[in-house]
């Protein structure tokens, strides 16, 4: 494992700145809307407010994925973060969206002659000489790709909650068991943060189906806008259906919310990624249960989430 040396670490915490399997689910009573799923319970259709997730961290305000950006999200007064997870050429996991390292660090400077600057071509070490904040602004300059263990040790350290993406799962066969690993030293899979401060998540059914498969306990959702007949089967091994908002309407809400996903209880639909108050209001008004947003501040301002 790569572990930072400590300055650098006290530096940045001072500066604070699929093949589906058949089945049936069962609908969830009495109608579309009703219950609450497994885990983190954020159902708020009887209020009507939504779950404000913070995208990468406050990611229209400081550089995504770094500390920074939850400490921001932080301050904003947010508890739920949003994270990607991938792995580096010596095995270990770091949070960034992108499948190369080129659009949030200096790396073109840093390893002129590594294009196409993948971030399994890279070790732990050669990443953490990056600058990860400089891109965003000035300010941020020293920012660093957090390994994941450092970043989940940020969140607990804010008491924050996580809604973790394992991204790219096609390039990093077994990354499933590897973040569990993970979790789990860290912590983050005793009952109180299963119940109440986790979720995971992926753009790719198989990997759903792994981690729920490995952790039954765990609450999980599928990134994408399956068709309604559809959804039964994804009901079989995800909590969550969460599409881009653009992909769905009221009525395709409804039919999630009509479905019990594992744990037994009404599946959710949480939407990304919307970073304006009419937006916010207009999924809102689809019920969805959470917003995942880059600028949480102006999302709850319109919605009234938290």
């Amino acid at each position: 494992m790569y572990v930072r040396p400590a300055a650098a670490t006290a530096a940045a915490f001072l500066g604070f700145t699929l093949t589906l399997l058949g089945g049936t689910a069962q609908a969830a009573a009495p109608g579309p809307g009703t219950g609450s799923p497994t885990g983190p319970a954020t159902r708020r259709a009887e209020v009507g407010e939504p779950v404000v997730y913070a995208h990468r961290g406050a990611a229209a305000y400081a550089p995504e994925n770094t500390l920074d950006s939850i400490d921001l999200a932080r301050r904003l007064g947010f508890d739920w973060v949003e994270n990607d997870v991938q792995r580096t050429k010596d095995g270990e996991l770091v949070v960034i969206h992108d499948d190369t390292l080129a659009r949030t660090t200096d790396v073109e400077q840093v390893f002129p002659d590594r294009k196409p600057w993948r971030v399994k071509d890279f070790t732990a070490a050669e990443i953490a000489r990056l600058d990860a904040g400089s891109w965003f602004g000035e300010e941020y300059a020293g920012a660093f790709v957090p390994t994941l263990r450092e970043y989940l040790d940020r969140v607990q350290g804010n008491r924050q909650k996580l809604l973790l993406e394992i991204k790219n799962p096609g390039l990093y066969p077994g990354i499933e068991e590897q973040t569990l690993k993970v979790l789990g030293e860290a912590g983050w899979l005793d009952e109180r943060h299963v119940s109440q401060r986790l979720v995971v998540q992926s753009f790719s059914a198989d990997s759903v189906r792994i981690v729920h498969g490995l952790r039954p306990d765990l609450v999980t959702a599928f990134l994408g806008t399956p068709t309604v007949p559809d959804l039964p089967k994804y009901a079989e091994f995800t909590d969550r259906i969460n599409p881009w908002h653009t992909t769905i309407s009221a009525d395709w809400v409804a039919a999630v919310h009509g479905l019990r996903g594992p744990h037994g209880k009404a599946m959710e639909v949480d939407t990304w990624t919307v970073d304006d108050a009419a937006t916010a209001r207009k999924v809102q008004a689809m019920g969805v249960d959470g917003i995942i947003t880059n600028a949480p501040d102006v999302v709850r301002d319109a919605v009234g989430g938290v």
